[in-house]
């Protein structure tokens, strides 16, 4: 069904669906909301404290006036609530305003916060009558990715057209999983699901909706791995043995590796002298040391005759590996040869290292995306070493080991996945996990926090900084968006500047940023040219500064326990103690449950396991966490016990314990076969 034949999409609009990658109705049904939009009870302008986004109930003291400025008609009123707290409010190009306010009368301004010179502004707020604003509290309404042409009020008459039409009936006789599987395993049935996704009466309907949505997406990939055969071991002709010269290395090295480190290496060193292709996953709590594991391999590989490569998602993180390589080499004679390459690298020097990687002068090769580039020709490659894999899609990791033949695949992580998932979601790969930390890391130091403390913690912030350390605030999104209730590091980045002092500077990084504006405010944090940094969840792969020893997680209610202990992990990495403040905007019992976890366990394994423990079917999350792998919906953070069920149910269907009809498997084997490699993109 095309979009234009929904009531109210013209081909202006059409267009920008199409843009936006939304081709028809169908496609418009599956564009979830990114978030909802709950209505809390107003607060006073003093109780505003530091937040970015309020409802407050007050009087306009005086009538609106429109002023240009800039070529902008920008109107302005003074407001007072029933305490005499007073802010200024402002609206864009929106001079109707004035007809609609009458000085006096009471409502609830709604809108996202400002501070300058200490006085307190409300830009763009929505307007409502007391009794208006009281009748919305508690509802859910769908906020919507930003489509450029399409606003947000339009979006919900076109998804609510949609659902009344012809693409939500397909959407319903096309439903592919089972009605064996859905009654045993209490899932809706897809039409369902669909509808309140969208528009759920409760957090509960949300949760069962985007439970069905989850397990159909991880029950397809779960199918899908076994079709292929992941499991099964290739013979390899890249035989890597231990080498004497990197035993000798690992006992020169400054420290002893840990009882958990030694056990891994063993583990490889084993895959990779038994003649089958290694394809193992190495997942380590950050600061763990998998990085020393990985270089132990590439010698024992360089040692063997072949190269190998490391790779990483960012070219900062690329050179910081060259370097601590190269710190290594620098104790140890090994006679082995390193090369970075990486996209910014000029015309010349790339030439110069594909020559050396071409020719087989360097043995090992660190670098990003550029390793795998059609230029890049490796001698012999034997090793492909990925960091941070869940950053590369599969695409990028076999166009890196085609690089080679059958090379020996080791994947890196630092997120922390209950070993029962990591062999689900890994298929045929073995898993290893580094369960210690080096003994001279100081224990990070917490805290879990309301809105209140804000105050206390910029003191805090300052304090360090005076000392001359560094601090990360981490803020859940890169901008204000209309109705959410949460941070946003633009706005939060401009609020520091007003609140620290000049000589304190403050930065900003998001994803939004172009790879070399990211690397360069990241190398200017490094170096400390930058005090305080706002960042989004961005910073959870990044450059290791050991001088941060301050961690700040706004509105950590909305992130998974995994991801917040992957955030802590920026701090705590040198020799001054560390600490992380989580500041939780939620006043829910079990939200304050979740994050005390945090409070008293700095085991990421540990975590993940207790974040399955607490989260249940019936929790709602208000905004999509940035999960491990790029599922669109499906969150290995927060959605462990449904990639459990769906493993149950995958046993089933090929135990043929659930019954199907043909009508069923034929639909189920169409999907599979549609989405082949880009279940996981």
């Amino acid at each position: 069904m095309k979009l234009t034949d929904l009531p109210g999409i013209g081909p202006k609009t059409e267009e920008a669906f199409k843009k936006a990658g939304i081709e028809d109705a169908a496609g418009l049904l599956m564009c979830f909301p990114r978030d909802f939009e709950v209505f809390k009870e107003p607060c006073t302008v003093s109780e505003i404290g530091y937040k970015t986004f309020a409802a407050v109930k007050g009087v306009f003291t005086d009538a609106p006036f429109t002023r240009t400025a800039n070529g902008k008609k920008i109107t302005v009123a003074s407001f007072k609530d029933e305490f005499g707290g007073s802010m200024r409010v402002t609206w864009f190009n929106a001079p109707y305003i004035q007809r609609s306010i009458s000085p006096g009368k009471l409502y609830v301004l709604k809108g996202r916060v400002s501070r300058r010179y200490n006085t307190v502004s409300m830009g763009q707020p929505k307007v409502y009558s007391p009794d208006e604003y009281g009748s919305r509290i508690g509802c859910m309404l769908p906020v919507y990715p930003q489509i450029k042409g399409v606003a947000q009020g339009n979006m919900i008459k076109y998804i609510s057209a949609a659902i009344h039409s012809e693409a939500f009936d397909e959407i319903a006789a096309g439903d592919i999983i089972p009605e064996g599987i859905r009654e045993k395993y209490d899932l809706m049935p897809m039409a369902r699901a669909v509808r309140n996704m969208h528009f759920p009466k409760t957090s509960e309907d949300y949760a069962r909706a985007l439970r069905r949505i989850c397990f159909e997406e991880i029950f397809l990939f779960i199918i899908s791995m076994r079709q292929k055969g992941a499991s099964k071991k290739k013979k390899s002709r890249i035989i890597i043995k231990s080498s004497p010269e990197t035993d000798a290395f690992i006992n020169n090295l400054p420290f002893e590796l840990t009882a958990s480190q030694k056990e891994v290496v063993s583990q490889i060193r084993s895959d990779l002298s038994s003649g089958f292709v290694m394809n193992r996953l190495l997942q380590g709590d950050v600061g763990s040391g998998k990085t020393v594991i990985a270089l132990c391999a590439l010698m024992d590989a360089a040692y063997s005759g072949f190269q190998g490569v490391l790779m990483a998602p960012t070219e900062i993180l690329a050179k910081q590996h060259a370097q601590t390589i190269e710190d290594f080499f620098k104790s140890s004679k090994t006679g082995i040869k390193t090369a970075l390459l990486t996209g910014s690298m000029s015309t010349l020097e790339k030439k110069a290292a594909y020559e050396a990687i071409e020719d087989g002068r360097v043995q090992i090769i660190i670098g990003t995306h550029a390793l795998f580039q059609e230029k890049v020709h490796y001698k012999n490659l034997g090793l492909v070493i990925t960091d941070e894999q869940h950053r590369f899609g599969t695409a990028q990791r076999k166009a890196l080991a085609d690089k080679g033949t059958e090379p020996h695949m080791l994947v890196m992580s630092a997120t922390p996945i209950p070993r029962t998932l990591a062999l689900i979601l890994y298929g045929g790969m073995d898993v290893s996990a580094i369960s210690q930390v080096p003994k001279n890391r100081l224990p990070v130091k917490n805290a879990v926090v309301d809105e209140s403390y804000r105050p206390n913690a910029y003191r805090f912030i300052e304090k360090e900084v005076r000392k001359g350390r560094q601090a990360y605030i981490i803020c859940p999104l890169i901008e204000y968006s209309e109705g959410l209730e949460a941070n946003n590091v633009t706005d939060y980045t401009e609020m520091l500047r007003d609140i620290f002092p000049e000589d304190i500077s403050v930065g900003m990084l998001h994803g939004r940023m172009d790879p070399a504006q990211k690397d360069n405010v990241m190398e200017r944090f490094a170096q400390g040219k930058i005090q305080i940094l706002v960042s989004t969840t961005v910073v959870e792969v990044g450059v290791d500064v050991p001088n941060a020893t301050v961690m700040m997680v706004e509105d950590a209610n909305r992130f998974g326990l995994a991801q917040l202990h992957q955030l802590r992990g920026r701090v705590g990495r040198g020799k001054e103690q560390s600490y992380c403040i989580f500041v939780s905007n939620s006043s829910s019992k079990q939200a304050k449950e979740r994050l005390e976890v945090l409070n008293y366990s700095n085991d990421g394994f540990e975590i993940a396991k207790k974040d399955l423990e607490l989260r249940g079917p019936g929790e709602f999350s208000g905004s999509r966490q940035s999960g491990a792998f790029s599922f669109k919906y499906f969150d290995i953070s927060r959605d462990t016990n449904i990639a459990l069920t769906a493993l149950e149910a995958a046993q089933d269907l090929a135990a043929g314990s659930v019954r199907i009809t043909e009508d069923e498997r034929q639909r189920l084997d169409e999907r599979i076969n549609k989405a082949g490699d880009n279940i996981i993109l």
